[in-house]
């Protein structure tokens, strides 16, 4: 019986946007975002269905969690549409200006959840849910308003098709937010141009301690009446109590501010709202809102939008085995084109670290840099496919680095703040990427090392005075230590690489001799990394699966013993060898983690582990590569299929863990055509076990380069050979240069493996 391959491919269609489903990640851990946006844009404007504090009584709410990206697939009402989103973060901050249709009665409260009549929120329905790239429709069914959303850049257009009524609202709630809590709000501001202008500012202390988000707001009808509640009395008002400002008052001023704008509609008819961003002023929103927006075509904007993630996604053309792989493919693809994101008014001007506003000169000013994560894959993958856009990335990371008072380059950063976020500094891997594969070079690559250089000497930053004068961080000096430790010694290893393609010997020198650090917090006679102490010596109670209080942050030693990603020969060296390291790392695969060693960790549930590899946490992305420093790199590629298999679904709660500002999105892009950067800044990329049929590159540089795999199939996950232009690889990577040389890369495939 001869039975046929079937292939579905998305090469022969220019509409790659039909295998998106932006509802993907909006369940459990992956917490990513619905809502309309343009690649990398200001504006990611999405509805959220609920708004839950951070504190309760000053402890943390743990419900907080579900609300980080705004939107959770299994609520039922929603509060309202918001302009600012972070796509599948762990922690949150954002929510800005969110907007609501209301008729009838006003309520300027958004009420209970399981109660939506109580508020300004409303129920719907998943079944009149439209996601789409740069389009978002919904029925809110308690008032019977369709709403749709789409974005440029830098707005977004809302349209609201109403019901006949002689009381309907708008509501603008600038008290809204995303990990909100009552001192959240510094100060908003809302002036009434006309009668369809609206401009104003939001200032908040959250995760970005001093941020202030400026808009712009038209109307495509005018209101016949509006006004504001304030909802935090002030206790001093000065002479503005001589008015009455609730209603009708063209200036509202205050922490807790919902404002509303009154119309008469006639069935069905529709109003229609842009909403225009800014990091600069209202004039700079206004002129945003003009420069992108100038008309009222809802469908135009829609349509530029989905040509914009047309083009984005059609750098890549694949064909699978089916279209559920087509849907996690591209939909992979839109989440690693999320972020991070413009951070510029359309004349270049930007605010700054130092709180002044600047100017992008010959660059598009970025930020939302999730560092920690996306160093790993994210930033690998743009210097693939989008090497320019990943150099503007830099260059807004040396902006940064030039306006801090600290001249450090960014940790975690956005919206003119950094938030310090997470460990290491992990921008001198992307800077070191660049060079080392020849994608920042001259003056500037100099400079970015310089920079690079003054960032890991900066002696008061989370334990780096004990790291360069012990050779560890010490946990009983500062806290995560062995973390710090591994993850200080890949940057440092990064460092030396960019300075040897520089030819500068003595940082080389300086930096490969801090990179062996990570020597010193493992411990021989339990073959694993633990907590050592300012003495000298490792610390007592250690237990190999737990995370809390073991000197590990999202990972327990199983998983980050093996972040060495610099030197893994060395590594499996002194954990026993070859054969004892691939025994060591079956375990690891294929044992039973209990429940209580990720209790502590709210962004990983059962779903985001295999064994005790934690997929879901970004400091084991590169482990299942491992084997290929080991007699059995087969191994290699049936984990990676297996993790590929397991841990992506094309559904709604189909990601393990958290999206991360698209690290987990890139580590499937990479996976699935068969390679990843184990070390980035090594100009390498481990062979693992592509799952597309085939892959067609459309690179930046006018060449292509095609991938195939023959015979790829659910059981044939084993590499037998490769071929880079028709010639045999010798080895178990691929270099940089093959990759961006064009060409073709052939991957044979097969049921058994082969030997090494």
């Amino acid at each position: 019986m001869l039975i046929l391959a079937v292939s579905v491919s998305a090469q022969k269609s220019e509409n790659f946007i039909q295998y998106v489903n932006p509802l993907i990640g909006t369940q459990k851990m992956g917490h990513t975002f619905p809502g309309a946006t343009v690649p990398f844009g200001s504006v990611q404007l999405s509805p959220d269905t609920d708004e839950q504090p951070i504190l309760i009584g000053g402890k943390y709410n743990k419900e907080t969690y579900k609300y980080c990206a705004g939107y959770n697939y299994d609520d039922s009402t929603i509060v309202g549409f918001s302009h600012t989103h972070f796509s599948g973060t762990g922690h949150s901050d954002l929510g800005d200006f969110l907007i609501m249709p209301t008729v009838g009665e006003l309520q300027l409260d958004p009420g209970a959840k399981d109660n939506p009549k109580s508020g300004f929120r409303s129920r719907f329905s998943h079944s009149t849910e439209i996601a789409e790239p740069n389009y978002y429709k919904v029925l809110l069914e308690d008032d019977k308003i369709l709403a749709e959303l789409t974005t440029t850049t830098r707005v977004g257009f809302h349209q609201y098709t109403f019901p006949a009524s002689d009381n309907a609202h708008i509501i603008l709630d600038l008290m809204h937010g995303i990990y909100n809590y009552d001192d959240k709000n510094v100060w908003t501001f809302v002036r009434v141009e006309n009668d369809h202008t609206i401009v104003g500012f939001r200032q908040t202390n959250g995760w970005a301690r001093t941020r202030t988000v400026y808009f712009a707001m038209e109307f495509s009808k005018p209101f016949k009446s509006y006004g504001f509640k304030d909802f935090q009395r002030s206790q001093y008002n000065g002479f503005w109590r001589k008015f009455d400002q609730s209603k009708n008052f063209p200036e509202m001023a205050g922490k807790q501010i919902r404002a509303y704008f009154d119309f008469a509609t006639k069935q069905d008819e529709k109003i229609q709202v842009k909403f225009a961003l800014s990091p600069v002023s209202t004039e700079g929103a206004m002129k945003n809102l003009q420069t992108e927006t100038p008309d009222w075509n809802f469908e135009k904007v829609k349509k530029a939008g989905q040509d914009s993630w047309n083009k984005e996604l059609g750098k890549i053309a694949v064909t699978a085995d089916s279209k559920e792989d087509l849907v996690n493919f591209y939909t992979a693809m839109y989440h690693a084109s999320l972020s991070p994101t413009v951070y510029m008014d359309a004349d270049g001007k930007y605010k700054g670290l130092d709180q002044n506003v600047h100017s992008a000169t010959g660059f598009t000013n970025y930020t939302t840099f999730s560092l920690w994560d996306t160093y790993r894959a994210l930033h690998p993958y743009f210097n693939i496919i989008q090497p320019s856009r990943n150099r503007d990335m830099i260059r807004s990371m040396m902006a940064h680095y030039d306006q801090s008072v600290h001249k450090m380059l960014p940790v975690w950063s956005h919206y003119a703040n950094e938030n310090w976020c997470m460990i290491g500094y992990h921008s001198v891997s992307v800077i070191a990427d660049a060079i080392v594969t020849g994608n920042l070079t001259g003056i500037e690559a100099e400079v970015a090392l310089a920079a690079s250089v003054q960032t890991a000497r900066t002696k008061y930053y989370d334990g780096l005075e004990f790291y360069m004068k012990l050779g560890y961080v010490p946990e009983d000096k500062n806290g995560t230590s062995v973390s710090k430790t591994l993850e200080y010694a890949y940057d440092d290893w990064a460092i030396a690489q960019a300075a040897k393609k520089l030819g500068k010997t003595a940082i080389y020198n300086e930096f490969i001799k801090r990179s062996e650090n990570w020597k010193n917090v493992y411990d021989s006679s339990v073959g694993f990394t633990r907590p050592k102490m300012s003495n000298g010596k490792f610390g007592e109670k250690f237990d190999p699966l737990k995370t809390e209080g073991q000197g590990f942050i999202e990972g327990n030693s199983w998983n980050y013993s093996l972040y060495v990603p610099h030197n893994p020969a060395e590594m499996i060296e002194m954990m026993g060898g070859k054969e004892k390291f691939a025994k060591h790392l079956d375990e690891l695969f294929t044992m039973h983690l209990p429940d209580e060693f990720f209790a502590e960790t709210e962004d990983i549930t059962r779903e985001g582990i295999i064994g005790g590899y934690i997929h879901g946490n970004e400091p084991s992305h590169h482990v299942a590569y491992l084997y290929n420093w080991t007699n059995q790199p087969w191994k290699t590629q049936e984990r990676v299929r297996m993790i590929l298999k397991h841990q992506y679904h094309a559904s709604p709660d189909g990601l393990g863990g958290n999206d991360d500002c698209g690290q987990m999105s890139a580590w499937f892009i990479l996976s699935s055509l068969g390679f990843y950067p184990v070390a980035p800044a090594s100009g390498e990329y481990q062979i693992g076990s592509p799952s597309i049929k085939t892959a067609v590159l459309k690179l930046e540089n006018g060449k292509t380069l095609t991938i195939e795999a023959k015979n790829q199939s659910d059981k044939n996950v084993y590499v037998e050979k490769v071929t880079v232009n028709g010639q045999p690889l010798d080895r178990i990577f691929i270099k940089y240069s093959e990759i961006m040389n064009g060409g073709k890369i052939v991957f044979w495939m097969s049921d058994t493996p082969a030997p090494k």
